[in-house]
């Protein structure tokens, strides 16, 4: 294969246009007149990264079980004290795992979404792999909550090029993994519309960058938890001042500590006090952006 300096350009073109961002999908108004959308998602990893990688020592699994057994609790108090239905993307294994957590989200009026089977890294696995895992943990969601997942959101954001046919093959709405945009577009492949929603992540709104440790390599938390307040409270309010839509990733095993889930406390009550906010789940806000616009399902 040549590298990259001698690529012609069909070549380069060919890659940059294979998922690219299409018609921007941002509404005219919102429900009930409001200002902003407000979108919190929660990735429920739990023990999955250590075990995705191999790793089977207490250690790294107890703090993933810090996840399940500490932050979630903690969490869906704090979303039912500021009537915030959010959604959780929650890997297959970690629902098996902790018995009755999936179906708890739901039965609180939160969103289940997709996030594989053992947060693998799909552009390591084979497509028919990739495939296997995606319908498996589809499946494993709909049984263990009675609610079919509209959405996904590949693990650590890791979209193959398989990905989208996947996505499309599973039918559903959304894809929440992809960074094109502030708000939602749908997205195009290869210049031909999907009819899928992108509702934009970036690493700037997730509380993994800034908090996580990793004991033996160079990640380490570079930002105090007010910091980050102080990123994420500018954030909302541009998306405040744009009539857009301010969304959030988060992980129960992160943001579920106590000097953590108190900033995220702080910033919901910045966001509260403000007039014209809609707090909603990642399939309402697509549903939502999807009215009236042509997208090609």
């Amino acid at each position: 294969m040549s590298e990259p300096w001698q690529w012609d350009e069909k070549t380069w073109r060919g890659h940059v246009g294979r998922v690219r961002a299409g018609q921007p999908l941002r509404p005219e108004s919102w429900p009930g007149g409001a200002k902003v959308a407000v979108t919190l998602s929660f990735d429920s990893d739990h023990e999955t990264i250590p075990l995705r990688d191999g790793e089977v020592l207490p250690g790294k699994l107890s703090q993933g079980e810090y996840g399940a057994r500490v932050g979630v609790p903690r969490i869906l108090r704090l979303l039912d004290r500021f009537a915030a239905p959010s959604t959780f993307f929650m890997p297959a294994v970690s629902a098996l795992l902790h018995d009755g957590e999936a179906k708890s989200y739901v039965d609180a009026g939160h969103e289940i979404a997709l996030h594989g089977w053992i947060h693998e890294r799909n552009t390591q696995l084979p497509p028919e792999a990739e495939r296997d895992l995606a319908f498996r943990a589809a499946d494993t969601l709909e049984r263990l909550t009675g609610t079919r997942p509209v959405g996904i959101r590949t693990p650590s954001w890791d979209f193959s090029e398989h990905s989208l046919r996947i996505i499309r093959e599973l039918g559903l709405t959304y894809d929440s993994s992809l960074m094109a945009d502030d708000d939602c577009y749908e997205i195009v492949a290869d210049g031909e519309p999907t009819g899928i929603v992108e509702l934009p992540v970036e690493w700037i709104r997730d509380d993994m960058p800034y908090f996580m440790m990793e004991r033996f390599a160079a990640q380490r938390p570079y930002t105090p938890p007010r910091g980050v307040l102080s990123i994420w409270r500018d954030e909302f309010d541009l998306a405040y001042a744009e009539g857009g839509i301010f969304q959030l990733t988060l992980h129960p095993h992160v943001i579920g500590h106590r000097s953590r889930v108190t900033i995220l406390t702080e910033l919901l009550e910045h966001i509260a006090s403000r007039e014209g906010v809609w707090f909603a789940t990642h399939a309402q806000i697509v549903d939502h952006v999807s009215i009236g616009t042509d997208l090609a399902r």
